[in-house]
């Protein structure tokens, strides 16, 4: 597998833990923690846009 570049939010600073995307040859999107590298989880497109409109439900004036 070719090396990924995974991306922070931009809103994280250096020193929180927070999640990370990367995005595989296949298009698959891939999230994990910063503080714990070892486990990743592997969504298509619209698994990640299920996730996030599941968040954004649960948690009120958020964009």
């Amino acid at each position: 597998m070719p090396e990924l570049h995974w991306q922070k939010s931009s809103f994280s600073s250096e020193a929180s833990n927070c999640v990370e995307l990367a995005t595989a040859p296949d298009g698959a999107i891939l999230l994990r923690e910063s503080d714990d590298r070892t486990t990743t989880l592997t969504l298509r497109p619209s698994g990640l846009h299920s996730l996030l409109t599941a968040v954004r439900r649960e948690i009120p004036n958020r964009p």
